[in-house]
C-alpha cells in the first residue's frame, strides 16, 4: 500500500542531508566578490553545486547572483523566505556567507545603512546587522566572503559616515558557531575565486565529518592560502634579492620602488594566478596594494608610492645586490664556456686514461 505525503513532509524528507548555504549580499559591497566566485575553475561553483566532488554532501546554493526566477520578495520563488526558513530553525544544517561589510546601525536615529529584505512583521526593511544576530547564532559556519566583510574593506577606511567594520569585528573576534568553528574569513578585493571555492568545498566536507577543523591564522584566514607573502610566491622577487628595481610601469623588474607592497602582504595570487593560473596583480604588472590584509586600505595608502618601511630594505638591498650581481655576472661569464675539453686532436684531456691490453 503506498501512501502519498503532504507537500510539506515531502519537502523535509528531501531535505534531509542538505546542507544550505546562504549567501548575504546585503552588507556594504560591491558585489565583486559574487562576480569573482563565477570564475572559479579549482573548483568550480558548478562542481560544488551539482555535486561533482566525491564525499561532498548535497548543496542547495540560496545566492542572489544564480537566482534568476526571483527577486528578494516578489517572483516564482520567495527568495528571502529561506533566510527566514533558517531564522525559525528550519533550516539545519545551513553556511552563513556574509558580502559586503557591516555598518553600524546604532550611530544615527532613524533610517538604516544596508538592509536584506523585509521583515515580514512590520513591512519594513531588515538590517543587514539584525540578520546577523538572528542567524549567526544557529548558523554551523559563518564565512566573511572578500576584504569588506572580512575586515571592512573601503567602506571602513577613515572618515566614513556609517562606522563600517568587517564580520569578526561585529561578532567578536573571539565568536564561534554553534558548531564550534571560528568566522572563517577569505579576503581579497576582489576576492580570488578558487580559495573562496576552495574553502567552502573545505568546510562542506569538514560539516561531512571528512575533515578536521579548519587552519586558521590570527586573522581568521586559511592558511595554506594566505600563510605565505606576495613577494615569497613573485616571479619579481629575483630581483629584489639583486636590488634591481623597476622605475616605471612595463618592467619585469620588481615593483617595491613604484608601491607595490608585496614583501608583507599575505597573498597567494601571484603563485596560483587568477584564472586558470593565468593573471594576478604584479604577474601582470601591478603592485600589490594589500587588499587581503586588516589595516587596507588605510595603512597601505598613497598606493602609489614607494612604502615608507621598504625604503631602509631596498637601500640595502640595492647595496648588496650591486655586489652579488657583478659576482653573479663573473660566475654567468664562466659557466657560459664550455669545458676546455671539448676540442679536436689526438689527445684526451677530461682525465680519462685508456686501458692498455696486456
Amino acid at each position: 500500500m503506498s501512501t502519498t505525503l503532504e507537500p510539506e513532509q515531502a519537502q523535509q524528507e528531501a531535505d534531509e542531508g542538505v546542507v544550505h548555504i546562504l549567501w548575504m549580499n546585503g552588507g556594504l559591497s560591491c558585489d565583486g566578490d559574487s562576480v569573482a566566485l563565477t570564475a572559479a575553475t579549482q573548483p568550480s561553483i558548478e562542481e560544488i553545486v551539482l555535486g561533482a566532488l566525491p564525499g561532498l554532501p548535497k548543496i542547495a546554493v540560496h545566492w542572489p547572483l544564480i537566482d534568476f526566477e526571483c527577486g528578494p520578495e516578489t517572483g516564482a520563488d520567495n527568495f528571502i523566505e529561506w533566510w527566514h526558513k533558517a531564522d525559525r530553525g528550519e533550516l539545519e544544517p545551513f553556511v552563513l556567507v556574509v558580502e559586503g561589510s557591516i555598518p553600524n546601525e546604532a550611530i544615527k536615529t532613524d533610517g538604516y545603512w544596508a538592509g536584506f529584505g523585509n521583515n515580514p512583521a512590520t513591512g519594513q526593511p531588515m538590517k543587514t546587522s539584525e540578520w546577523l544576530d538572528r542567524l549567526a547564532p544557529k548558523a554551523t559556519a559563518v564565512v566573511a566572503v572578500g576584504t569588506c566583510a572580512a575586515y571592512g574593506g573601503i567602506h571602513a577606511m577613515a572618515g566614513n559616515p556609517t562606522g563600517a567594520m568587517g564580520v569578526p569585528d561585529y561578532l567578536g573576534w573571539s565568536w564561534k558557531s554553534k558548531a564550534g568553528l571560528p568566522i572563517v574569513c577569505v579576503p581579497g578585493c576582489p576576492i580570488h575565486p578558487d580559495n573562496l571555492s576552495e574553502t567552502l568545498v573545505y568546510l562542506l566536507y569538514q560539516v561531512a565529518g571528512q575533515a578536521p577543523m579548519i587552519p586558521l591564522d590570527a586573522e581568521l584566514r586559511p592558511q595554506w592560502l594566505f600563510g605565505a607573502t606576495v613577494h615569497e610566491g613573485c616571479d619579481r622577487a629575483g630581483y629584489y634579492e639583486q636590488g634591481d628595481f623597476a622605475k616605471e610601469y612595463g618592467s619585469p623588474k620588481c615593483l617595491v620602488k613604484l608601491g607595490c607592497w608585496g614583501p608583507v602582504v599575505n597573498c597567494n595570487v601571484p603563485k596560483r594566478g587568477w584564472i586558470n593560473g593565468v593573471g594576478g596583480c604584479p604577474n601582470v604588472g601591478g603592485i600589490c596594494i594589500a587588499c587581503t590584509m586588516p589595516g587596507f586600505p588605510d595603512k597601505f595608502m598613497p598606493f602609489m608610492d614607494e612604502p615608507t618601511g621598504a625604503r631602509i630594505s631596498t637601500a640595502a638591498s640595492t647595496v648588496y645586490g650591486t655586489v652579488i650581481r657583478r659576482l653573479r655576472k663573473i660566475s654567468q661569464h664562466q659557466k657560459n664556456k664550455e669545458p676546455k675539453w671539448r676540442h679536436t686532436g689526438p689527445n684526451l684531456t677530461t682525465g680519462y686514461e685508456k686501458v692498455r691490453q696486456p
